[in-house]
């Protein structure tokens, strides 16, 4: 996690700098390839493929100046989609009321998968109401969080305003 860390440090301030939000960076090691994944976001219209392509160019120089990686890495920048993943406690309070997948290091009920209704959150704690019941999570606990897109209301709304993929 530390890797992670120093890159947040290092990325946040650059790319806000360059007009976007931050919103989280995941780094992924294994022995035959790292990956640096950064997602970024501007309201209200979100993130052009060009944006992406910007924001991986300072990125990439920055990167090589400072090497807070070591050895060879694929640099991937991305907005954060309709799945987001949430990194920082601020991120679960926003989308309150929105659903969400927690995966956790270790179980909590006898479950490593939590899905439900992002209610509030802390600097210590998320709160999901799974099951009309809500589950206070340590932030500490969770691995990985995502937003659960309902995609029968978004293809229905699609459908409504005529919006066709070109």
């Amino acid at each position: 996690m530390a890797v992670q860390d120093d890159l947040k440090a290092l990325l946040k301030p650059a790319i806000e700098a360059m007009g976007f939000e931050f919103v989280g960076v995941e780094y992924l090691s294994n022995p035959k390839n790292r990956l640096v994944r950064i997602f970024i976001d501007r309201a209200p219209d979100g993130v052009s493929i060009d944006d992406c392509a910007d924001v991986s160019r300072e990125v990439s120089a920055l990167l090589d100046v400072e090497d807070p990686v070591s050895g060879q890495y694929s640099l991937e920048v991305s907005s954060p989609g309709v799945e987001r993943p949430l990194f920082e406690p601020g991120q679960y309070a926003a989308f309150a009321g929105e659903e969400a997948v927690l995966q956790l290091h270790a179980p909590i009920d006898g479950r490593r998968k939590l899905t439900g209704i992002l209610r509030g959150a802390d600097d210590a704690r998320v709160e999901i109401e799974i099951d009309g019941a809500i589950v206070d999570v340590p932030f500490d606990a969770i691995r990985r969080a995502n937003l659960k897109p309902d995609w029968d209301a978004l293809m229905a709304g699609e459908a409504r305003t005529g919006d066709v993929a070109e």
